[in-house]
């Protein structure tokens, strides 16, 4: 149980105040609305100041100011673009360059869809099992009865069982499995395998296959991890884009890369500022906030 505990306390934490594991990659949540932030500026040109937190201009802008590259700690490299809607929606925009940046690390890109379909048809199995089960039930109601007095009799000889009620409260327990109740909270673990639902976020892990994903009820938030490898993505409510992407590794690409990502912002109808991340340390030695504050200084908070 292993990798459900740590995820589960560690998502717990990064809910209510963030989370920062030895990788140096911070995963953290609020409910603020998009007009707390306030408007977001239409712009035609970039801001491209020479410097700015860890990041330094390299030459001037192109496109007709509609590009600058930054260089960063350790060879990060740091693009700032500013793109207009036109005919395509905000959503192509951010699909394409999460489409870019996941190619200069494709390994890691390959393995978390893999991990995924490797979920996904595990969680297919169990239900086709399910399915077979109370398929057998509706058939032979007899024989489900003494296959559940044998199931009781091994569960009882495998493990003691707990339970534990109260104001609010329900916990059962036996051997590996456990199911958990708490105002706004529940947690089912079986084996190697959790699943917690707190706070309109669900959380699902699989220490066999070092898997582990959230996913906010309203998509906001969305994070699949497998061993040492991660994929985020953050979108605020409201019809402003206000998104993050990052895909982090502990083993580098080829060109070394170990995180990229990008933070993108624009009003409705856009233009839309993107800055797009590529950096050969996870924590990224502060090029990710920078490229934050360039963005911010571009088009607000």
């Amino acid at each position: 149980m292993r990798l459900p505990l740590l995820v589960t306390l560690c998502a717990v934490s990064a809910l209510a105040a963030g989370c920062d594991g030895e990788n140096g990659v911070r995963i953290s949540s609020s409910t603020t609305t998009s007009d707390a932030k306030g408007v977001l500026k239409v712009v035609d040109t970039l801001q491209c100041p020479e410097t700015l937190g860890v990041l330094t201009r390299k030459g001037t802008a192109q496109a007709g100011g509609t590009v600058c590259n930054y260089s960063g700690p350790r060879g990060a490299e740091v693009s700032l673009h500013l793109v207009k809607l036109e005919d395509e929606f905000a959503d192509g925009v951010m699909r394409r360059f999460e489409a870019l940046l996941s190619a200069a690390m494709p390994h890691t890109s390959a393995e978390l869809r893999a991990s995924a379909d490797a979920a996904q048809a595990r969680m297919a199995a169990d239900g086709a099992r399910v399915a077979a089960d109370a398929a057998r039930v509706e058939a032979d109601a007899a024989r489900i009865e003494a296959d559940e007095a044998r199931r009781a009799a091994d569960a009882s000889a495998n493990g003691e069982r707990v339970t534990v009620s109260g104001p609010g409260l329900t916990v059962n327990a036996q051997g590996e499995k456990a199911d958990v109740r708490l105002p706004g909270l529940s947690v089912n673990a079986d084996g190697d395998r959790a699943s917690v639902q707190i706070g309109g976020f669900s959380i699902n892990a699989d220490d066999a296959g070092g898997t582990a994903s959230i996913n906010s009820s309203d998509d906001s938030v969305s994070i699949q991890a497998h061993e040492d490898a991660a994929e985020i993505r953050t979108r605020a409510p409201g019809e402003a884009t206000r998104a993050t992407y990052m895909l982090t590794d502990q083993t580098p690409a080829q060109e070394g890369w170990r995180l990229v990502g990008y933070e993108a912002r624009g009003p409705v109808g856009g233009p839309i500022v993107v800055a797009t991340v590529r950096a050969k340390d996870r924590d990224s030695d502060g090029v990710f906030d920078s490229a934050k504050d360039l963005v911010t200084l571009n088009v607000g908070e």
